[in-house]
């Protein structure tokens, strides 16, 4: 898929550590000539000896790329990239400075304010500001490990109008993920200074990051207050990226959506690849000073010219320090002192955060009375433009219904791998004829993941490869320059020969076959769309189309891929069967256990008294999991199997109970959790064990989910529809979506019903209807 054409702009980077070995990957895959220039002797050696590698997970990818020292290096620069670490800044500045050509530039993808620095050298009209937020790390000499997509914005110096030059980087810069032009870097860089700022704390202990800002959110709020009120007298306004939102963590914000703040924050980065920061890195595996004292010296200049205080700040610099040499120092007594200095708790601010689960409780903000509520993302097109979406899509519904047909008769049984193959090639083929060329596409295979997912489970869980096309926007017009990610799956419930006595079947405007509504006719409503608003020369925002082959089985192999894929992504539109012909804005997170109780055996006639009956165990404990039920929350729990005992004359010494569980909330999901790992047995004698988790998280309707949903209404309301919401209890892939922090809307696919079922059908009309819906939020998204 990529075009190594002379055309393709010349890149040198400077700098091939995480964030400069990323980039000069990305590019060269995409046939960017690129020259990675780095210090380090062994890096270098290492690349050209067989290319720049990148690891994803286990699988590694190389390309080759031109390599060396600043020494070796000769020539000029045109495009630079640099990404050195923020003390190298002046050293690097220095040489990039006198072989830069004349109308050459240098793009600071660093940590910290160091675009003033760097002017300081090649001069103010040849630097170009960037924010950079990319978790990866070099692991060995010319590897460097993804951590999953991020974010990248770049924009001219002192917030000027977007240029042509600050495009073409961007435009080029998507061969590696969500870049994104802005005339406001500076909003984005002081927000990560406040972000970085936490994550520079948690590298004074052993810990996880998330844990750590978890568990010591006074501290944390409190650095970025100080922070943020810097950026807040400079007249600054602050950005959100990724999961973070800085503005809920001000000073005098108020205290609840700070701590949903924390909430969705501690969530995504318990999605990360990463569990601790390169600040951490640095001190506890390779023994260097770190760079973040660095990056603060303009915070500290900026606060101190405005009379602002920054002890906390000050505070984990100094610390920082300390531990360098001495790692062994690291310890949480850091931060629980960092909370002391903080002062008391906040009202409605918790010192600790949720169970270890990693799913955490989302306030639900929607109640009456409550103020906030996100404007409706987008803008909306024409009543005439709508009308020409849903005629033309309504002059190819025979076309559509021969794609359906086709796709249909590809048998993808879950449990198939040779079936889930088949159907995959299939697919790629009719992508490529409907849509064209991806700009870049990977099948992420599954084999070891699910090997490792039976591991886990103790099953034989299904698992086809998951397949990752990205499209570019077309005619954009949006500042937001995020991809939508369009999720589905191409697996099914039916087994292999279904088809041969079930085939795909048309009688007027009703189809039925297997997979018809779950989900195969959403995929064809998602191609369609993209293709009738290419075919109107409508604009559309870029798509990143992922299909994975386990959905069915519970995703186990591809939950992890699926979250990291929609991190950076502006939503997810999964394109899973509508609730009767509703969206689904809500849906139950599942709980998967099995309680196991051990006793002792004895003779139940000869020596009654002496065993410890397993089945007498499991009934109390049964009685106990009852209890946990609470229909108005929305939790239901069901011991649906149980077993036990060997023979009626012997007590029972073992017993075993499975449990369904699903809840509607995050908090009652912690609740539920809690009460599990609580259970002690009423006959001491015994012993009881919970085994099993949650499969999928609760997919709550947090304010982003309302108002996608609200953006869909209005669209279906433009094409003379009436859209309505629902909350279901059955889960999807949209679930470890939200809980990662990116905004869903769900069950956009086919209408119709019998998912499962013999009964399983669609209607051509629906098709039409729902593609054009899909087609309408897209070309919203892509004005707006």
């Amino acid at each position: 898929m990529t075009d190594p054409s002379p055309q393709r702009a010349a890149y040198t980077v400077v700098g091939g550590g995480a964030i400069g070995g990323t980039l000069a990957f990305a590019l060269a895959r995409a046939g960017h000539p690129v020259t990675l220039v780095d210090t380090d002797p062994a890096h270098v050696a290492a690349i050209r000896a067989r290319g720049l590698v990148v690891a994803h997970g286990e699988s590694r990818t190389s390309v080759p790329v031109a390599a060396a020292t600043p020494d070796e290096f000769s020539g000029t620069l045109g495009r630079v990239l640099l990404a050195v670490k923020a003390q190298a800044t002046a050293t690097a500045a220095a040489w990039i400075a006198p072989r830069l050509e004349p109308d050459g530039y240098v793009v600071s993808l660093q940590n910290g304010f160091n675009e003033a620095l760097i002017a300081q050298h090649v001069g103010a009209h040849r630097t170009v500001a960037a924010f950079v937020n990319i978790f990866a790390d070099v692991v060995e000499p010319g590897v460097v490990l993804d951590g999953g997509a991020g974010a990248l914005v770049i924009g001219e110096v002192g917030g000027a109008p977007v240029s042509p030059r600050v495009r073409a980087v961007v435009a080029d810069l998507r061969s590696w993920g969500p870049a994104v032009a802005s005339d406001n870097v500076e909003g984005y860089l002081w927000a990560k200074a406040g972000f970085g700022a936490m994550l520079a704390a948690t590298a004074l202990a052993d810990a996880p990051m998330a844990d750590l800002i978890d568990r010591h959110r006074p501290a944390m709020a409190g650095l970025t207050g100080e922070i943020f009120a810097v950026a807040d007298r400079l007249g600054v306004t602050l950005e959100a990226f990724d999961a973070f939102d800085p503005h809920p963590l001000r000073q005098g914000t108020d205290p609840a959506e700070r701590d949903a703040a924390f909430d969705r924050l501690s969530a995504w980065l318990r999605t990360q690849a990463k569990d601790r920061s390169g600040i951490w890195r640095d001190l506890a595996v390779r023994h260097r000073p770190v760079e973040v004292t660095t990056h603060y010296a303009d915070v500290f200049d900026d606060a101190a010219r405005e009379g602002l205080p920054t002890p906390l700040l000050r505070n984990v610099m100094d610390g920082l320090r300390e531990l360098e040499g001495a790692p062994d120092g690291m310890s949480e007594s850091r931060l629980e002192e960092l909370d002391r200095l903080a002062g008391p708790t906040p009202p409605g601010t918790t010192a600790s955060g949720p169970t270890a689960t990693g799913l955490l409780d989302e306030p639900d903000r929607l109640e009456p009375g409550r103020p906030s509520r996100p404007a409706v993302p987008g803008r909306l097109p024409g009543a005439e433009q709508a009308a020409a979406v849903r005629r033309w899509l309504d002059e190819h519904r025979e076309d559509m219904v021969a794609d359906l047909d086709a796709y249909t008769s590809q048998g993808s049984a879950s449990d198939d791998p040779a079936d889930l193959a088949a159907c995959l090639g299939w697919l790629r083929d009719w992508l490529d004829r409907r849509l064209g060329a991806p700009d870049a596409e990977e099948i992420l295979p599954r084999a070891e993941a699910e090997a490792e997912a039976g591991a886990r489970t103790g099953s034989e869980a299904g698992a086809g490869d998951i397949l990752v096309r990205r499209y570019p926007a077309r005619d954009p017009a949006a500042e937001d320059g995020r991809p939508v990610l369009l999720l589905g799956h191409y697996d099914t419930v039916w087994p292999t020969g279904t088809l041969d006595h079930w085939p795909f079947l048309r009688d007027g405007d009703h189809i039925s076959g297997p997979g018809v509504f779950d989900m195969k006719a959403g995929l064809v409503q998602a191609v369609w769309a993209l293709r009738a608003l290419d075919a109107l020369g409508l604009p559309r925002p870029a798509c990143t189309l992922m299909l994975n082959g386990d959905e069915e089985t519970g995703s186990l192999a591809s939950h992890e891929a699926i979250v990291a894929g929609s991190r950076g992504s502006r939503l997810a539109m999964v394109f899973e069967a509508a609730a009767d012909g509703a969206i689904k804005t809500a849906r139950k997170g599942v709980g998967l256990f099995t309680l196991t109780v051990t006793g002792s055996e004895a003779h139940a006639g000869l020596d009654p008294t002496a065993g410890a009956s397993a089945v007498d165990e499991l009934a109390h404990q049964i009685l106990r999991l009852a209890e946990l039920r609470d229909p108005d929350a929305g939790t239901s729990l069901n011991v649906g199997v149980v077993e036990g005992g060997t023979r009626s004359n012997v007590t029972a010494g073992r017993a075993v109970g499975r449990i369904d569980i699903r809840v509607a909330s995050a908090a009652e999901q912690n609740r539920v959790t809690d009460a599990l790992a609580a259970l002690s047995p009423v006959d001491p004698r015994t012993r009881v064990e919970i085994t099993g988790d949650w499969n999928r998280p609760v997919f709550e309707r947090t304010e982003q989910v309302a108002a996608l949903a609200e953006l869909a209404r209005r669209c279906a309301a433009l094409l003379g529809e009436d859209l309505r919401e629902a909350s279901v209890g059955g889960a999807s892939d949209g679930n470890f979506v939200v809980a990662a922090g990116t905004p869903v809307l769900d069950g956009i696919g086919a209408v119709g019903s019998g998912a499962h079922a013999r009964s399983e059908n669609t209607s051509v009309s629906g098709m039409v209807a729902r593609s054009a819906l899909a087609a309408t939020v897209l070309t919203s998204l892509a004005a707006g």
